[in-house]
């Protein structure tokens, strides 16, 4: 069965994993979602990932983090553009997220990195999504 929105499967199994309390959640790799993984890492939503070699694909093994009352950092994550619907931005039109606390990783010709990012090199361009 083929998947039409990759990047969607990657958002709702995290979701999901956080809700029920997982530690770590397994995704079907791509250098994409490792992208945004090393994002997600960067900004301190997760602890850490690896790439794991495993079949023709491989896995994305993500450590998902927690404050001290085991409540999770990542309180919410949001798909922006579809396949159905591209939502792309220019550099003086990136969405700020809850006014910087959180952030939008965005799809650019220079590669994936979050709003501010983009902003300091003033380049626009797809926006993925958004964590908070």
């Amino acid at each position: 069965m083929s998947m039409t929105d990759p990047i969607a499967d990657m958002l709702t199994r995290i979701r999901n994993a956080l809700q029920a309390g997982h530690s770590d959640v397994n995704i079907p790799s791509s250098r994409l979602k490792a992208d945004i993984a090393q994002i997600l890492k960067t900004e301190g939503f997760i602890q850490d990932f690896d790439v794991r070699r495993e079949g023709p694909q491989g896995n994305l093994q993500l450590k998902l983090r927690y404050d001290g009352d085991r409540n999770a950092i990542i309180l919410g994550i949001e798909r922006i553009s579809r396949p159905g619907r591209r939502v792309y931005r220019g550099r003086d039109d990136l969405p700020k997220v809850l006014n910087g606390l959180g952030v939008a990783i965005i799809s650019t010709s220079r590669g994936v990195m979050t709003d501010a990012q983009a902003r300091r090199a003033g380049v626009g361009g797809e926006v993925l999504c958004r964590v908070w």
